[in-house]
């Protein structure tokens, strides 16, 4: 019954993380389902005095990777980054202006590689602060600014392209 309640209080994240990794909802639904499995299987070595999220995402953040190494083949990219449907119904060429540079956005995103993409992902569509990154990743604050200030520049220079 605990399992359960942790399952629904962040199953919403756990897909959204997976297709932040992935980039399509298919295999993003099945690799956090996965991924909550494990942990189920595994929930007896959890310290619950730690925040779940973080020891799931390590486990999801695992499969995700796992399954990028081991399928080569193009991705197809769902939508990942939302706007407001009414925007679109109200003004159609900012919808098509909005829908090209969000196809551009991605495009550029999934040719970063997976920790840069991850690292921007958590930040910018996640809203993670720079502390709860460092948490989910295991890593120094100071480190993950650094990879974000890395990450964005290589993201500006791959949009750059697009944007000429």
């Amino acid at each position: 019954m605990e399992f359960e309640k942790i399952v629904k209080k962040n199953m919403r994240k756990g897909y959204y993380a997976a297709l932040n990794f992935v980039g399509a909802h298919d295999e993003a639904l099945e690799l956090s389902q996965q991924a909550f499995v494990k942990a189920f299987k595994n929930f007896n070595k959890f310290d619950k005095s730690k925040n779940f999220f973080v020891w799931y995402y390590t486990i999801l953040k695992n499969l995700c990777l796992n399954y990028l190494r081991d399928n080569k083949k193009k991705i197809s990219i769902d939508l990942i980054i939302e706007h407001k449907a009414e925007e679109s119904e109200s003004n159609p060429q900012l919808a098509a202006e909005r829908n090209n540079l969000k196809e551009l956005v991605q495009k550029a995103l999934f040719e970063l590689d997976a920790e840069d993409r991850e690292i921007i992902m958590l930040r910018e569509f996640e809203n993670y602060s720079y502390k709860e990154i460092a948490e989910i990743l295991q890593l120094p604050e100071g480190t993950v600014m650094s990879r974000l200030f890395y990450a964005r520049k290589k993201l500006a220079k791959k949009l750059e392209r697009y944007l000429k």
